[in-house]
């Protein structure tokens, strides 16, 4: 339970209005005996409240320690039915608890589901989408064609009845000591701790026919206990396994981490892990592979700031440098982008390029427009991902399309990229967070090493996306002689950039007491133009108030507030102009008694923890 309990605190800054866990009942030492039944413990409010509500169960011992153990844990955002305990998640199939679910995302034919259930005798307690997958399971756990019936076979047949966008993961009495997690459209890694040696770092896909599929590849025959195709710890040790939409929720425990693709089904049976496809499609990966994650427990905690927002604004001198580390030389003037060499030739001889985004990063695409269509001589195009989609923009062979997106999951700029893999394009991707669908989907990318970005408003993550496009610029002309004298004007002001931000940032008491005289205002209105266009989107939050040059003396006695900020290169002003935005935006929504640590309807996030002894 604290496992459990401590990986939604991770996932709190995501917002939520209800929490719950689904635990093995019984507290007896045969832990199969337990597994038997389970205890659902669902409470709206905070997961202070949860945990509250965990200590008042009389027929829990809580110094009791089980050798096998399974629990699944959810925070949601109400999305369908107010938030309530009956509402939240896990949701369960009847009231025995024979099979419960948690799921991120939402499911578009439930309603046909549910009336379908409804004229087969089921009863609903909740108004959730979700209750629907757990009647599902069951129906058809009731109706299975032979008993021995595998758990991951089971979830696939429903997840072929479900559209939409999900992420799931089960748990069932009738499967003991076994979890199921399967993702469509969203995120699902799972976490592996042993202190033994695992049998391999490669898990072979296994798909459920044998042959040949209708394009004639070769299909795997589903053998869910070859040890060729399984991963556990050699001589029957102990092993962990954490099921997580995010990879904050399990680096406490292990930065050994699988990342699952779309339609993939991982299956936890008798301490061995298996992962599994209904059939292979042309391109599949045929394993998927443990990755170490770079990523340490100091960067997910907010130290001695008051919300990860704030730690994560002066955090910007550090991740400007991380994204430049060994990757700009300043002595020689050169760039380095490892990730794009194999394809930097083929971008260069591209028709355009179309820069798709959400959000703070589809800003960050605006904001080096104008520089990339100096430095490449291209027509760039900077597109938001919903209105690309759904103009159906047209798109050639010969066009580069970059996906930008801080968590590399932004579910708009995914379909937008599936989109543009269709019609030929080469796909570029600019992601924050290794093992990212986008980053994983492209066809090379840079990753701009920014950090993990904890805080609902994007800050660190955006300019350091500025720094990597204008290194992309850079890289572009890096041949071209007439483009020399301008390319060492931008690198040096590269070199100099950390240090001016820290300048800026030196500026928060000023900014702290003009944020005590603007907080009871109904708007601010945010003008400019040029390189600083997107820099007032970023920042749109009157009276006259200009960030401007220090030596711009003549706009600053025009105003009557100004902040002033140190002068660089033109087409790095934006960022040194946004972080007194930020700033602002930060003491703003603090006065206003807003919580800038979580947002309405962000995301949800789940946490699974299953140990095997």
């Amino acid at each position: 339970l604290e496992i459990l309990l401590k990986g939604l605190l991770r996932l709190e800054y995501r917002g939520y209005d209800s929490a719950g866990v689904g635990i093995d009942g019984g507290n007896g030492k045969e832990w199969e005996a337990n597994a038997r039944s389970i205890q659902l413990i669902k409470q709206s409010g905070k997961v202070k409240a949860l945990d509250d509500e965990i200590t008042k169960q009389q027929d829990m011992d809580m110094d009791v320690e089980f050798d096998v153990h399974l629990g699944i844990a959810h925070t949601r955002w109400a999305t369908h039915g107010a938030p309530s305990p009956v509402n939240s998640h896990p949701q369960r199939s009847d009231k025995s608890n024979e099979f419960i679910v948690i799921h991120n995302g939402i499911i578009t034919n439930y309603k046909d589901l549910r009336k379908f259930l409804e004229s087969k005798g089921y009863e609903f307690e909740s108004e959730t989408d979700t209750e629907t997958i757990a009647k599902l399971v069951k129906y058809m756990y009731d109706n299975r064609e032979s008993e021995d019936l595998s758990f991951a076979t089971l979830v696939e047949r429903v997840t072929q009845q479900l559209e939409g966008a999900f992420v799931l993961v089960f748990k069932s009495v009738h499967y003991p000591g076994e979890a199921v997690g399967t993702r469509r459209g969203g995120p699902l890694l799972i976490g592996v701790k042993s202190d033994h040696k695992l049998s391999t770092d490669h898990i072979p896909i296994l798909y459920r026919s044998s042959g040949k599929d209708k394009k004639g590849c070769p299909t795997l025959p589903r053998m869910e206990q070859d040890t060729c195709h399984t991963l556990f710890a050699e001589d029957k040790k102990s092993v962990e396994y954490y099921f997580a939409s995010d990879a904050s929720a399990v680096i406490e425990h292990t930065n050994r981490v699988i990342f699952l693709e779309d339609d993939d089904v991982a299956a936890v049976t008798n301490g061995r892990l298996t992962i599994h496809r209904i059939k292979r499609t042309a391109g599949d990966h045929p394993a998927r592979a443990i990755q170490t994650l770079q990523m340490e427990l100091q960067q997910i905690m907010k130290g001695n700031y008051s919300s990860f927002m704030q730690k994560e604004i002066f955090e910007q001198p550090e991740s400007v440098v991380n994204t430049m580390r060994g990757r700009v030389n300043f002595d020689d003037n050169t760039v380095i982008l490892g990730g794009l060499k194999d394809h930097i030739k083929e971008i260069q001889r591209c028709r355009r390029l179309i820069l798709i985004a959400c959000g703070t990063s589809y800003h960050a695409g605006v904001a080096t427009r104008q520089v990339l269509e100096e430095l490449t001589e291209l027509p760039v195009m900077v597109e938001l991902a919903s209105d690309f989609l759904d103009r159906n923009t047209p798109v050639f062979r010969d066009d580069v399309c970059f996906f930008i997106s801080q968590s590399g999951e932004t579910a708009d700029s995914l379909m937008a990229l599936h989109y543009c893999k269709e019609r030929g394009a080469l796909t570029v991707g600019v992601t924050n967070t290794v093992g990212s669908s986008i980053s994983r989907e492209t066809d090379c990318g840079v990753h701009i090493n920014a950090g993990p970005e904890i805080g609902v408003a994007s800050t660190k993550a955006y300019t350091s996306q500025f720094v990597a496009l204008i290194m992309f610029a850079l890289l572009m002309c890096d041949d071209r002689i007439s483009m020399q004298p301008r390319r060492r004007e931008i690198i040096q002001g590269l070199r100099v950039l950390p240090d001016l931000i820290k300048e800026v940032l030196s500026l928060d008491d000023e900014i702290q007491r003009l944020a005590a005289e603007l907080y009871q205002q109904k708007s601010v209105l945010i003008m400019g133009r040029g390189y600083h266009y997107a820099t007032c989107l970023e920042g749109a939050l009157g009276r006259p108030i200009v960030i401007c040059d220090k030596d711009d003396y003549e706009t600053a006695k025009s105003s009557s507030r100004t902040i002033k900020v140190p002068h660089c290169v033109d087409c790095l002003q934006g960022v040194l102009s946004v972080i007194p935005l930020q700033l602002l935006s930060f003491h703003l929504a603090v006065l206003r008694g807003f919580d800038v640590s979580t947002a309405r309807s962000l995301s949800w996030v789940l946490a699974v923890g299953l140990h095997n002894g």
